[in-house]
């Protein structure tokens, strides 16, 4: 094939091997332009019928693009030089799995209803009556609380605002949650905890002023290859920052790191502590700062104060004079970003170690600046509509559950009566959701665009659940998933491209992805799906109308709007005309502002005010919530609190039968579950199937050679892949988590399973409630001798 070009000249396939593409070096200040072009072979841009505006859903970096468009196909995508996310490039995903997927051969196109134990193909109006049907009898028989829906990070801001209505006013059910939860929960928490309520100060301009670069368990090579391009354009100009890698495994970013710390997975805390304290008994924080805009000073003091260099060396597996350094670097620099991301969120005590990176960024006034900043990122292109929305189980407009104005507010907004909005407990996270459904109590589960029969920890026992006679399974995707496979309805679904829709990325920045093609059979839009399903079972508010009375999806973003309205998300000032003119446009931008709000925070004033903040805290140890009372009387009037808990590492150590510590994670030519990425040729070639990672230490004690077979076990389950032989540290061993079981021949599952989820375990953090995928027991011996 001979189908990428940038900036005009044609390489041919090197994306896959070159990753990030050509250089172009800058010093401080704006990021050089340089467009990527993908267009299908036999195609120029000549023949390009039409170039249609969209975004990249296929991380959560969210860059600018336009589909090629030819005789009612997608033909190809170009990365937009305007767009301020990218200026014009793309990575290896975006260029060939956005568009190419959506023409893969085994799309969904009709829907799918269970008779006699098979699915088998049936009219809308048969698959919509059967839910409903189920829906109406159990809502009479059980309430409320038989009813869940589980979501994505990948629907755009109509669909999740649609689907928190029908949960929320329509049904009243707190069980609602997304695979978000996997990904972006301690995100979304840490910000809460410190700031009082969501969204991400910094910006990714904020590379380009840097001095120095902390990543704190973010691989960004992998995970944003784009922003990765931006931040080695930076390594590669004059005056580069210093770049600071906390990760048990030799990445491609901790390669270039001038200081790498390869902490054992689950000892996050430990370090941060040392690191917090470094700060604070060499004087180099900020005290006007500190007296005027945080409490809690002296409490995080008096936790710290143990953990010396040496005390969390011996800990987290690394050299005292390392973590002495990596303060020197944070505290002697003008201006730092801050990067968080899995190695941190699905590792223990998640919410506490990603506060103390707010926590540091704040002892020095590291906020609000060109250059200091703090991206607490999402895994996954849209989660953060997800949070905004209400569709993970929060209140949408990042309003609070626990105060009883906030929930009023709803009430009017959506014509309802205020005690039919479920807030008498937090909302249900996902995987108390799937114990409820294990438990029987939850009998309908509607399951959009997600796959958690490969995507939950220990997969065993998710399949027996969604597998359950008690309980009805809707899936609504692409494809015929591992999950889609359990359901009593699947419903075809509209992809990326096939509809419109907004969706905002991990700096909150939003962009319009216009509809470019129709969607293949009968597939439709996720929120023609939701709106259905709403008429069809006639909610409606107080006054009779309808509740949710909305044409199509610039409706539903009125409302959004509207509901988003004196709120931090405010999205008043940003219409669907405003995302045409401009390419990503930043929130909070309120009716009649023409500014984006770059970064936040610029004031020192934070949403922490009890009668405005989108929570109360908890205690971050054991999660138990603070409460309004309580909260009040700290008196935050506009100030960042300064959390933190004690150190208690992860719950399953390594012992004599399971010595290795397991951590999962991403490889840079999949997503999620490989349901697009898995169906584009390119990529699918890079990285076909599953591999293990083991250090050459353990690999030569094991006696396992390179590329050679391995059983991987835990107490959980078992999978079976050949090892690759790098530098990740001794004692851990890393699976990608990508691979499932859909393209694998009869009988792989038992005979070969692949699924590092296979091995995780149900436990998470007690205040962000996001799964800990990087801290499970395992061993690793030889499989057979094959290679």
């Amino acid at each position: 094939m001979d189908r990428t070009r940038i900036d005009g000249a044609r390489i041919g396939d090197s994306r896959i091997t070159d990753v990030w593409g050509a250089r172009t070096p800058y010093a401080n200040g704006e990021w050089p332009a340089r467009v990527d072009t993908m267009l299908a072979d036999g195609v120029t841009e000549a023949d390009v019928e039409r170039w249609v505006r969209s975004a990249c859903v296929l991380c959560s970096n969210g860059c600018g693009l336009d589909i090629a468009v030819k005789d009612g196909r997608m033909v190809g995508v170009r990365g937009r030089a305007d767009d301020a996310i990218n200026r014009g490039r793309l990575g290896p995903k975006g260029l060939y799995a956005s568009w190419q997927a959506m023409e893969a051969r085994d799309r969904l196109t009709t829907p799918l209803v269970r008779r006699d134990g098979e699915l088998v193909e049936a009219s809308w109006d048969e698959a919509m009556e059967a839910i409903v049907a189920r829906s109406r009898s159990l809502l009479e028989e059980i309430g409320p609380l038989s009813h869940g829906f589980y979501t994505s990070g990948q629907l755009f801001i109509e669909e999740y605002y649609a689907l928190a209505v029908i949960g929320k006013a329509g049904i009243g059910t707190p069980h609602m949650d997304g695979n978000t939860r996997l990904c972006t929960a301690t995100a979304a928490q840490a910000l809460k905890e410190t700031f009082g309520a969501d969204g991400q100060p910094g910006c990714y301009e904020d590379v380009d002023e840097c001095d120095a670069l902390f990543l704190w368990g973010h691989n960004m090579a992998a995970t944003q290859t784009v922003l990765w391009s931006r931040v080695l354009d930076r390594l590669a100009g004059p005056n580069p920052p210093r770049l600071v890698a906390v990760d048990p495994r030799r990445t491609p970013v901790a390669e270039r790191a001038d200081v790498h710390l390869a902490v054992r997975p689950g000892t996050n805390l430990a370090l941060m502590h040392a690191l917090v304290r470094e700060l604070l008994v060499n004087g180099w924080t900020d005290e006007e700062f500190l007296l005027a805009h945080t409490i809690g000073l002296d409490d995080l003091r008096g936790l710290c104060e143990e953990w010396t260099p040496e005390r969390a060396a011996e800990v987290c597996g690394v050299d005292a004079a390392d973590i002495r350094e990596a303060a020197r670097i944070f505290a002697t620099s003008e201006r730092v970003l801050s990067t968080v991301l899995q190695g941190f969120y699905q590792s223990s005590q998640a919410t506490a170690s990603a506060c103390q990176v707010n926590n540091l960024h704040l002892l020095r006034g590291m906020l609000g600046r060109p250059g200091a900043g703090i991206l607490q990122m999402n895994g996954q292109p849209t989660a953060q509509n997800n949070r905004e929305c209400g569709a993970d189980g929060d209140l949408p407009g990042f309003r609070n559950w626990e105060n009883p104005e906030h929930v009023t507010d709803l009430a009017r907004l959506w014509g309802v009566d205020p005690l039919v909005i479920p807030h008498w407990a937090a909302p249900t996270h996902a995987m108390q959701l799937f114990r409820y459904a294990e438990q029987g109590s939850l009998r309908f589960l509607w399951v959009s665009a997600t796959n958690p029969a490969v995507s939950l920890p220990q997969l065993a026992r998710i399949r027996d659940v969604l597998a359950t006679d008690s309980l009805f399974l809707v899936v609504q995707d692409l494809y015929l998933t591992e999950t889609a496979r359990l359901a009593d309805v699947v419903l075809p679904a509209a992809g990326w491209g096939e509809k419109t829709g907004t969706f905002t990325n991990a700096t909150r920045t939003v962009h319009l992805s216009e509809k470019a093609v129709e969607p293949p059979g009968s597939a439709r839009s996720d929120l023609d799906i939701f709106l259905d399903y709403a008429r069809r079972m006639d909610f409606r508010r107080d006054d009779g109308t309808p509740l949710l009375d909305w044409a199509g999806p610039e409706d539903a973003y009125r409302a959004w709007q509207e509901c988003s309205r004196g709120r931090p998300c405010d999205y008043t000032g940003i219409s669907y005309d405003d995302l045409r003119a401009e390419s990503g446009i930043h929130w909070p931008r309120r009716a009649g502002e023409r500014e984006s709000v770059t970064r936040l925070y610029t004031d020192a004033d934070f949403p922490s005010r009890p009668d405005y903040c989108e929570t109360f805290g908890h205690d971050l140890l054991t999660g138990a919530t603070v409460g309004e009372e309580a909260y009040t009387a700290l008196r935050p009037g506009g100030r960042a609190i300064l959390k933190s808990a004690p150190y208690t590492g992860p719950h399953e150590a390594p012992d004599d039968e399971y010595p290795f510590r397991l951590t999962t994670g991403r490889s840079v030519y999949h997503f999620h579950t490989r349901t697009k990425t898995g169906r584009t040729p390119e990529l699918s070639e890079a990285a076909p199937s599953v591999w293990l990672e083991l250090a050459r230490e353990d690999a030569e004690r094991q006696g396992i050679a390179d590329g050679e077979l391995v059983e991987v076990r835990s107490r959980r389950g078992r999978i079976v892949a050949p090892v690759r032989i790098t530098g990740i540290r001794a004692g851990t061993v890393f699976a990608p988590f990508h691979y499932g079981y859909w393209d694998a021949p009869p009988g792989a599952e038992e005979r070969h399973p692949t699924a590092a989820n296979e091995l995780t375990l149900t436990e998470w953090d007690p205040v962000s409630k996001q799964p800990l995928f990087k801290t499970a027991a395992v061993s690793v011996r030889p499989w057979g001798g094959a290679s």
